[in-house]
């Protein structure tokens, strides 16, 4: 119960320990056994089950150290088909509630459900709690959910009583509930901003809002200006629908640290691969390629470079990191390597036809026909030779 319980139209939804979730569904032996969804040991944790969380075991924590701490661990392989056939399945019940659907992930999305009240014959509330009831019934699994009027809030509440959760955060009660909770809680607060924020003494939203705009615009500049709203509640942020896709990328871990260019370049080449299907299947294309490495004691680099035109093609998406990747690889031994792509655009803006570069327009084409063969005949039915190793079979293992 709740005093705006029947006003408030905004929601967050969150599928709980979506990926181990999935696997516990499909094998009730792990019902109550830690599972830990991930690489191998020199891999992360995609995800953990709510049991391998009491020990400690986080998402995105090395694989390693997750073992440490658990040792009993079910590790499972991701299986990332079945994941995005299940959060598909999701996505489409959502969209039964209302259009304005915002993906964050495969497994969370902010809905606008104001207005739904004629269609759905009850109000916003009373559709998400029997929506939570149908993918549980439907689908095997469970979400937890937050209702608000804005999408900071919303956020929030779907966290604060995890797994199988519904909580609700008001206007009237949005500042008394914020006041206590520390900065972290506030979007895009990270490490380094809790510790400018620290050294000024303001560890909790209440810090925060005892302090004028002008004052955290001149000591925070643009940052400022957005926590001078979010710790008092405001969120103008629309629920956008448009809104999925902020990058497509790839990356991969390695089972041994790897210093070898020539084996770095046939996974980077791999990776192009996987990244230039995923833009195609979308129908989108990215103008800026970056480069993300990590060295084995887990510093990232990060390199970027952008492109004259959007590209859809694995070709350009590798000649454009691979000589970012050059520069890097000089003796340094990386656990991980990946590529991605951003500044989406639509894709009929990709790859325009180069009459200059005819060798260039050659490649384009041929990459274009094989991939009326592989959409014919399945992934498999061509491989460049790029993607193989010098013995002529591949020679590392995707985490």
């Amino acid at each position: 119960s709740h005093p705006e319980l029947e006003t408030l139209g905004i929601a967050h939804i969150d599928c709980d320990a979506f990926y181990a979730a999935i696997e516990k569904r499909d094998d009730p032996s792990l019902a109550d056994k830690p599972v830990i969804v991930g690489g191998a040991k020199r891999g992360v944790v995609s995800t953990a089950c709510y049991v391998a969380r009491i020990y400690g075991v986080r998402s995105a924590m090395p694989m390693f150290k997750a073992l440490k701490l658990c040792p009993d661990a079910v590790v499972i392989k991701p299986n990332m088909a079945k994941y995005v056939a299940v959060g598909r399945a999701v996505r489409r019940m959502m969209l039964d509630l209302t259009p304005l659907v915002e993906p964050l992930s495969i497994d969370e999305a902010f809905l606008d459900l104001s207005g739904t009240e004629a269609l759905h014959g009850m109000s916003p509330a009373r559709s998400l709690a029997g929506f939570a009831k149908r993918v549980t019934q439907t689908l095997g699994i469970t979400v937890s959910i937050g209702l608000a009027p804005n999408k900071f809030l919303a956020k929030i509440a779907s966290d604060l009583d995890k797994p199988n959760g519904y909580s609700v955060v008001g206007r009237a009660d949005a500042l008394d509930f914020l006041a206590p909770k520390p900065v972290s809680i506030i979007w895009g607060v990270g490490r380094a901003l809790q510790q400018r924020l620290a050294e000024d003494r303001i560890r909790t939203v209440g810090d925060l809002r005892a302090l004028d705009q002008a004052t955290l615009a001149r000591r925070y500049g643009a940052h400022g200006l957005r926590l001078y709203k979010l710790c008092r509640g405001i969120d103008e942020r629309r629920v956008d629908p448009a809104g999925e896709a902020k990058s497509v990328s790839a990356e991969t871990t390695f089972d041994e640290d790897i210093a070898d260019p020539r084996r770095l370049e046939v996974t980077l080449w791999r990776l192009a691969e996987r990244v230039s299907a995923r833009l195609k299947r979308a129908g989108i294309a990215g103008r800026t390629v970056t480069l993300k490495l990590k060295t084995a004691d887990f510093q990232i680099r990060t390199r970027s470079r952008g492109l004259e035109s959007p590209t859809q093609l694995a070709r350009r998406i590798h000649d454009t990191a691979l000589p970012l990747l050059r520069r890097e690889a000089t003796g340094t031994r990386f656990r991980l390597i990946g590529v991605g792509v951003h500044d989406l655009s639509d894709a009929a803006t990709a790859d325009p036809q180069d009459l200059v570069d005819v060798e260039g327009e050659r490649r384009a084409k041929a990459e274009r026909a094989m991939d009326r063969i592989r959409g014919k005949f399945g992934d498999g039915a061509l491989l460049r030779g790029l993607a193989f190793g010098d013995d002529g079979r591949s020679r590392k293992k995707d985490a």
